[in-house]
């Protein structure tokens, strides 16, 4: 092997792409953002509004987690018609302003001093406000460009937020400051508990508007299994956040993206790298936990546990190999998944195999079979996995 041919072996190596890799569709988010807006249009008597009419709420585009594991930079075109960015740090909201992003940004999780609140380059910015602690910092804030303000009730959920005494007590200690211009405004947000269950999320929401009738201010309620649930749970509030359905994955259990009209912006792929013929009766993979019933040809994709797919997926779980399903045989190993391909003749080494992502094979089905949820598969993929553009 001659020197070129070393380093562009290295190369490729380096990159990730002798390995699984990750497509990344900006076009299908933007799809799934266009969905989404377009069901916050819809009027609780079920008729769209008026063309061109503007949306019930805007949507706070929800990039936690650098975008669902998809990476902001890679997601961030698709996101373009978001009217703002919602993100966990202030530090997150640095990056988005270092990409490029000039409209607002929530920040969810603030751990601040008021200091940090004086830098221009973060607004427009939102906060969510969840502790008396933050409260305090906001009164001793004097700046030229003050945050709107987000008080976040603990609902159902009881994460965080403040209780419902505390909830008024906080919103009578910052409604002075708005008054004074010294906050941009003073909204309301919840975070549901269980926004599948439509019983369940009206007795929140109910709740919600008891402990904030009588007190003025813009609403933050919605989020995308809300929106998908029914966009009337949205009637009234100024912001939507999506998070999960804009990377086109369905957030309702036993529903997969398509079903909802979501196009999947993530496709994890990985290269057959080797091939094994095994005897019926023959055990294969750590445990000898699988044992083939039959003459088997089985091929060997370079993905594994290490490159964050999980390991307790079920016996029912597939690749497509040229749009043909090939059962995942044995146990999934740190960097090899072994898949049966007794019955696909022209498939070896070399070829490419998706694990989720496509037609036939959404990642809602291999969540289900690990006994874990999409979200945390797109988040759990490793370093290792390089995040490509999807062709276009």
């Amino acid at each position: 092997m001659g020197p070129c041919a070393a380093e562009g072996t290295m190369g490729r190596r380096a990159a990730g792409l002798d390995g699984a890799r990750a497509y990344i569709d900006a076009g299908a988010i933007a799809h799934n953002l266009a969905r989404l807006r377009g069901l916050l249009r819809i009027d609780p008597a079920g008729s769209s509004a008026t063309p061109g009419a503007p949306s019930a709420a805007r949507i706070w585009a929800v990039v936690k987690a650098d975008a669902y594991g998809h990476t902001l930079a890679m997601a961030l075109p698709g996101l373009a018609q978001a009217d703002g960015l919602a993100v966990l740090a202030l530090g997150d909201a640095y990056n988005c302003r270092a990409l490029g992003w000039r409209k607002p940004i929530l920040v969810m999780g603030a751990n601040f001093r008021r200091a940090d609140l004086l830098d221009p380059v973060l607004h427009p910015l939102h906060l969510i406000i969840d502790r008396d602690e933050q409260v305090r910092e906001l009164e001793a804030l004097h700046s030229p460009h003050p945050p709107q303000i987000w008080l976040r009730s603990r609902g159902h959920l009881h994460h965080a937020g403040f209780a419902p005494e505390r909830y008024r007590r906080a919103y009578h200690r910052l409604q002075p400051l708005r008054r004074a211009g010294r906050l941009a405004g003073l909204g309301h947000l919840l975070h549901y508990a269980d926004a599948e269950d439509p019983r369940l999320l009206m007795e929140e929401k109910a709740a919600f508007a008891q402990l904030t009738g009588d007190l003025p201010g813009p609403l933050c309620t919605q989020n995308s299994a809300a929106l998908l649930v029914g966009g009337e749970h949205g009637a009234g509030a100024a912001w939507a956040r999506c998070g999960i359905a804009l990377y086109g994955v369905s957030p309702l259990a036993q529903m997969d993206g398509a079903a909802l009209g979501l196009k999947p912006a993530m496709r994890l792929a990985a290269p057959l790298y080797g091939e094994q013929h095994i005897e019926a009766g023959s055990r294969l993979g750590y445990g000898g936990l699988f044992q083939a019933q039959r003459n088997m040809r089985i091929g060997l994709l370079r993905c594994g546990y290490a490159d964050g797919y999980p390991r307790t997926i079920g016996e029912d779980c597939s690749v497509l190999i040229d749009g043909r399903l090939c059962p995942i045989v044995g146990r999934v190993s740190m960097d090899a998944i072994s898949v049966d391909l007794s019955h696909h003749p022209d498939a070896g080494p070399g070829a490419m195999a998706t694990l989720w992502g496509a037609e036939g094979l959404p990642i809602e089905h291999v969540a289900r079979s690990a006994g874990t949820i999409p979200a945390q598969l797109c988040t759990a993929l490793t370093a290792r996995v390089p995040r490509l553009p999807a062709a276009g």
